[in-house]
């Protein structure tokens, strides 16, 4: 019975990115809602983003998600208000214990704090929490939290310098069909 409601569980996720794809903002925060992914209006999740489970993610106001990008929402994914994530950018919430004889999964949710820069490529690992007004630079790996108002750059990421913390802009890439 475990592995039948596993499989549909599966199944939905799979309906979910596919059908998703059909919606332009805002009708797509609407149908992602329907799967317990809450996306406000005022935010988007561009085209050619992948969700990995149903549900457990959750977005602040003025915030975007840009095409490309997968979203490993097993444990769950929390960005905060007008905070952008750039293309091809991929979060991670479980993985393997590779030093267990058994293998067996672990991990952890993902914050990512409002007034947020994550650019492209960047790998966000399982647990960890971006501070408020972070940067993260292209084509890092995250592997460790971020403290707020920092830049953060390579692999695996270390500090580069920090963040002014006047924040004075508001993040808005809502178009019905972004690239």
């Amino acid at each position: 019975m475990r592995a039948i409601l596993l499989q549909m569980k599966f199944f939905l996720t799979a309906f979910l990115n596919l059908t998703k794809e059909i919606f332009p903002y805002p009708l797509r925060n609407l149908w992602l809602f329907l799967f317990g992914i809450k996306v406000p209006l005022s935010s988007s999740i561009h085209r050619g983003c992948k969700f990995f489970h149903i549900g457990k993610f959750v977005m602040g106001s003025h915030s975007v998600v840009n095409f490309g990008c997968y979203l490993d929402n097993r444990r769950g994914i929390e960005i905060g208000s007008n905070t952008a994530i750039a293309h091809n950018t991929k979060i991670y919430t479980l993985g393997h214990n590779i030093r267990s004889p058994q293998f067996e999964t672990k991990g952890a949710a993902v914050k990512i704090g409002d007034n947020c820069f994550v650019f492209s490529n960047v790998l966000i690992m399982p647990g960890v929490v971006i501070g408020d007004g972070a940067v993260i630079l292209p084509g890092s790996v995250v592997t460790k939290s971020v403290d707020p108002f920092t830049i953060v750059g390579g692999n695996p990421a270390k500090f580069i310098s920090e963040r002014n913390n006047t924040i004075d802009y508001c993040t808005k890439y809502n178009y019905w069909f972004a690239l």
